[in-house]
C-alpha cells in the first residue's frame, strides 16, 4: 500500500526528521515526528510550526469571467474579492450537500483555487464540466504547499520576505524566499497566526531546510493538524461537511453573501439559513479521559440524536473534545448529553466552538 502511494517533494526530508509515515489521499505523509502528537500540537500553539500540505489541490481559473463563474458555483462573494484577497467557501451540489471546501485568492489573471487533497480529482473534473467556455482551468501539478503555523511563524517568515509582515488574516501576495518566487498567504488551518506557501517542487526542500533550520521551527505531522483544527472548531471534509452535509447544517452561515441565489442546491439551504435546519453542529466537552470518535452515537435518555464527526484529546485543554451533528433541539450550550463508547455511556456537554480562541492577525 505504501509504495503504491504518491510522494510530495519532502518525503526523504521527512524521513531524515524521523516521521512516521502513513498513507492519506494516496500520499505518504507524516502522522508524527519523534517528540510525538501532543510535543508538536503545544510547540505550534507556542512557537512555529512546520507543515507540509504539498497534497493539497492547487489550480487557477483564469480569465475576466472567473469570479462570476465561480460565484455561481458558490455561496457567493467571489466576485467582490479584491487582487490579494482570499475567501474561505464551499462548492455545493444540487441537493445542497458539499462537494468540497475550498480556499479562493483574487488573482491579476482571475483565481487561485485551494482543493482537499481527496477531492481534487473529482473537484478538478467538476471544475472543468461546469465552467465556460471563456475561462481556462490550469491544475497546478507542478508546485508544493507549506505553511508555517503559530505565534512566531511571522517574525521567522519576515527575515526571509519582508513583505508578508504587511499582510492581514486571508490576504497574499507573490514575494521571494531566498530567491524562489512564492505565492503566500496569511491563512491556516490551526487557528493560529500564520501562512501558506505555494511554490516550485523544484525548490521545496532547500526552502522547507532554510525554514526549519530556524530557531523555535519544528515540522509537525497529520497528528497534530488535525488536533490544532479540532480545538480551532474548523471543519474537516469528510467529517463535517461531505455531499449530504449542508453549509447551514456545517455551521458555515457566514460564508453566504446576501442576496446571492443562483448556486446549486440555493433552495434547500437558503431555506435552512432562514427557517433553521434540523441539525446542526456544536462542540462537545467530553467528561473523564476518554476520547469519543468520530462515528460515536450521541444519545439523550437512550435515545440517538446525533453522531460524533470529529473528536479527540485537546491538548491545550487537557480533555478530550469533540464536534457532533446533533438535532436542534439539543443543541443549546449546556446540554448534558452521552456519548456511546465501545457500548459505555460518556456524559458530554454542548459547548461554543471554537474550543482554543483564534488568533488570527485582523488588525
Amino acid at each position: 500500500m505504501m509504495t503504491s502511494s504518491k510522494q510530495t517533494p519532502l518525503y526523504d526530508l521527512h524521513r531524515q526528521l524521523g516521521a512516521k509515515m502513513t498513507t492519506f489521499a494516496g500520499y505518504q505523509m507524516p502522522v508524527q515526528y519523534k517528540n510525538g502528537i501532543i510535543h508538536e500540537h503545544l510547540h505550534c500553539r507556542s512557537q512555529a510550526g512546520f507543515f507540509d500540505i504539498s497534497h493539497m489541490g492547487q489550480c487557477r481559473i483564469l480569465g475576466e469571467g472567473a469570479p462570476q463563474a465561480l460565484e455561481k458555483l458558490t455561496p457567493g462573494g467571489i466576485v467582490d474579492l479584491k487582487c490579494g484577497t482570499q475567501k474561505y467557501t464551499v462548492l455545493t451540489n444540487a441537493d445542497g450537500g458539499v462537494i468540497d471546501d475550498i480556499i479562493v485568492t483574487r488573482i491579476e489573471s482571475g483565481l487561485s483555487l485551494i482543493v482537499n487533497a481527496g477531492c481534487k480529482d473529482k473537484d478538478f473534473a467538476y471544475l472543468r464540466s461546469q465552467l465556460p467556455t471563456d475561462c481556462v482551468f490550469k491544475e497546478l501539478a507542478e508546485l508544493a504547499l507549506f505553511a508555517l503555523q503559530g505565534p512566531t511563524a511571522a517574525a521567522v517568515l519576515a527575515k526571509f520576505a519582508p513583505q508578508t509582515g504587511e499582510l492581514k488574516f486571508m490576504q497574499a501576495c507573490t514575494t521571494k524566499i531566498a530567491g524562489t518566487v512564492c505565492d503566500i498567504s496569511r491563512s491556516g488551518y490551526t487557528g493560529e497566526d500564520g501562512f501558506e506557501i505555494s511554490l516550485p517542487q523544484a525548490d521545496a526542500e532547500r526552502i522547507a531546510r532554510l525554514l526549519l533550520a530556524e530557531d523555535g521551527v519544528e515540522p509537525i505531522g497529520l497528528g497534530a493538524r488535525d488536533t490544532l483544527r479540532l480545538e480551532a472548531g474548523l471543519c474537516l471534509y469528510g467529517h463535517e461537511l461531505n455531499e449530504s452535509i449542508t453549509p447551514i447544517e456545517a455551521g458555515l452561515q457566514w460564508i453566504f453573501k446576501k442576496g446571492h441565489s443562483d448556486f446549486p442546491g440555493a433552495e434547500k439551504i437558503l431555506a435552512q439559513r432562514q427557517n433553521g435546519a434540523e441539525r446542526v453542529r456544536v462542540g462537545l466537552l467530553v467528561d473523564g479521559r476518554i476520547p469519543v470518535r468520530d462515528g460515536c452515537e450521541i444519545v439523550h435518555q437512550d435515545q440517538p440524536i446525533g453522531t460524533v464527526t470529529s473528536g479527540s484529546f485537546s491538548p491545550s485543554l487537557n480533555r478530550p473534545v469533540a464536534m457532533a451533528l446533533l438535532e436542534r433541539r439539543f443543541a443549546e450550550l449546556g446540554t448534558e448529553l452521552s456519548a456511546l463508547v465501545r457500548n459505555s455511556a460518556i456524559s458530554v456537554t454542548v459547548t461554543s466552538l471554537p474550543f482554543v480562541p483564534h488568533r488570527y492577525l485582523r488588525r
